[in-house]
């Protein structure tokens, strides 16, 4: 019998990735695609994708959604409250497992971990300690492709945002920027591949810039910007 389990869907490549490797072993019954949404914009936290989209991918994907509602700028409080009763919620119908596709942070790792213990559940990490170039290649080898929905400014300029990532732009990397963007630099929307059972259709819509002004480090913002990249101005390219 499989382990029910939830995977948490952030509509990027490393999710994409991640989910094509749970399928193919058939461990795990992905019972749902989990993402958080700011319930202010109707958009994918973060990523800053419209929901449309993500309902989308759900349905050519050919998996439930379910939609964790946060927020605009939570406190890590309000956040921590939320996911502990949709966890709880998934709890009552005997899910234990919840799936990632973080590749080597640490600290998220571990608050992941430790969140999860609170409601009896288990993390799994598919993509954990693979190398980066590797696997942004297997990626596209495996026939994914996705578009840099956002960049941060701290690492990336405006002109790297609405790009598809092909061998150009990972040869166009400065450096210090991950290639498959696990410190924050950039984030995705996987919009075709071998999950899909067709492509996601959308068009290039503005581009536009928002800076998130620094916060208080003793309070429990999420938002706190010692070591975030909200310190820091973002660059988003909106899909439509």
């Amino acid at each position: 019998m499989k382990k029910k389990a939830i995977f948490n869907w952030s509509s990027g490549k490393d999710s994409a990735l991640t989910l094509y490797k749970i399928l193919q072993e058939n461990e795990y019954e992905v019972t749902t695609l989990l993402t958080s949404v700011n319930s202010q914009y109707q958009r994918i936290s973060m990523h800053g994708v419209r929901i449309e989209l993500l309902e989308k991918q759900a349905e050519h994907i050919g998996l439930p959604l379910t939609k964790m509602m946060i927020p605009e700028m939570p406190t890590m409080e309000i956040y921590d409250d939320v996911m502990r009763k949709t966890l709880l919620e998934f709890k009552e119908k005997g899910i234990d497992y919840s799936i990632f596709g973080d590749i080597f942070l640490e600290d998220l790792r571990k608050y992941r971990e430790d969140k999860l213990a609170l409601a009896n559940f288990k993390g799994v990490f598919p993509l954990w300690k693979k190398d980066t170039k590797a696997l942004i290649q297997e990626f596209l080898k495996l026939g994914f492709k996705t578009i840099i929905v956002c960049v941060n400014e701290k690492y990336l300029g405006k002109e790297f945002v609405g790009r598809v990532i092909d061998e150009n732009f990972i040869n166009d990397l400065p450096p210090n920027v991950d290639p498959c963007g696990e410190n924050g630099e950039f984030h995705t929307f996987t919009f075709d591949g071998p999950i899909f059972s067709k492509p996601v259709p959308f068009e290039l819509g503005e581009i536009v810039y928002r800076k998130y002004e620094p916060t208080n480090s003793s309070s429990n913002d999420v938002c706190k910007t010692e070591d975030l990249p909200y310190t820091y101005g973002f660059w988003y390219c909106d899909l439509i």
